[in-house]
């Protein structure tokens, strides 16, 4: 698969200071610190749990052998799929690759691709407040839940109820949490999803007198969506606003070879964009009001980074 010549001392030095000066970046920015303390407290030490670029520890203890041993247990055959998208011939592509995978040894008629590891069910996570103090100027605020696994069908109503509670000026947190109360500036909400988890929450940032202020309007608001739903001009808007960034996420040729890529790495089936946006379009006031009952009504993780610790 790959000689030792091909990833040396000196590559994995100058990769070790690349990331070693994202960590220190990520380290600075209040955001990042808050969302990697939120991870952490839902998945603990496991892979879901740590920071995406590492700790300084990690990335300093790496050697040379343990990045080839990776290379070569991971960059395989039935691990690839190559995409691509554009002004392109189909039969041009496909001698390319012959010719420049060939000769590394990936293409080996006898694997097997590996199919994509889904569930419905998303594990579990473990409830608790984090707190990590830092010299910053403001308190930055994850209150968050369990959410829903990429593959459940409820995601396309989640996904337009996200838009509608946190997702833009015209969201309902966005409203009542800055515009109203003028408790934050920044404010909004999210749902991630993975193979077998999914996280739920929202995320503000504010000023550590406010805090409990924030916390309390936050909740509310939950606790009223849950309850209650949201109105059909947030439902239409929601809807509005998801096909318009679908659409326009695919207005280049990269953005349509990674859709094209990940469906085919991390997907059972392939949608076009005409069967996403009836998906989307499909997606109705109860099931949005029956998805945020379910995650909303769980236990909450939250976790605070700023002054206060």
């Amino acid at each position: 698969m790959i000689t030792n010549s091909l990833i040396t001392s000196d590559d994995v030095e100058a990769e070790r200071d690349v990331i070693l000066d994202e960590i220190a970046m990520h380290d600075d920015d209040p955001d990042d610190v808050v969302h990697n303390l939120f991870a952490h407290r839902a998945f603990g030490d496991s892979p879901l749990g740590r920071p995406i670029a590492g700790t300084v520890d990690s990335i300093t203890s790496m050697t040379r052998e343990q990045v080839v041993r990776f290379y070569r247990r991971h960059y395989r055959a039935d691990n690839i799929v190559i995409s691509v998208a554009g002004n392109l011939d189909h039969a041009k592509v496909v001698r390319d690759v012959r010719r420049a995978f060939g000769r590394q040894g990936f293409l080996d008629a006898a694997s097997t691709p590996v199919g994509p590891r889904n569930t419905t069910k998303a594990r579990a996570v473990s409830p608790g407040e984090s707190h990590t103090t830092r010299p910053f100027e403001q308190v930055n605020v994850v209150l968050g839940m369990k959410g829903l696994t990429r593959t459940d069908e409820r995601r396309y109503a989640l996904g337009v109820l996200n838009t509608a509670l946190g997702g833009g000026t015209s969201s309902r947190l966005f409203r009542e949490v800055r515009e109203h109360r003028g408790l934050a500036y920044s404010v909004y909400s999210f749902a991630s999803h993975h193979a077998d988890a999914g996280l739920v929450g929202v995320s503000v940032g504010c000023l550590p007198g406010k805090l409990d202020d924030v916390l309390a309007t936050v909740r509310a608001e939950l606790a009223k969506v849950a309850a209650e739903g949201i109105t059909a001009d947030e439902l239409e808007r929601g809807k509005g606003q998801l096909r318009g960034g679908l659409v326009l996420g695919l207005e280049d040729s990269g953005s349509r070879m990674s859709r094209l890529g990940k469906a085919e790495l991390v997907y059972d089936e392939f949608l076009s964009i005409d069967d996403v946006i009836a998906r989307i379009n499909a997606v109705t006031l109860e099931e949005v009001r029956s998805v945020a009952a379910a995650l909303f009504a769980q236990p909450e993780i939250p976790a605070i980074v700023g002054p206060t610790g």
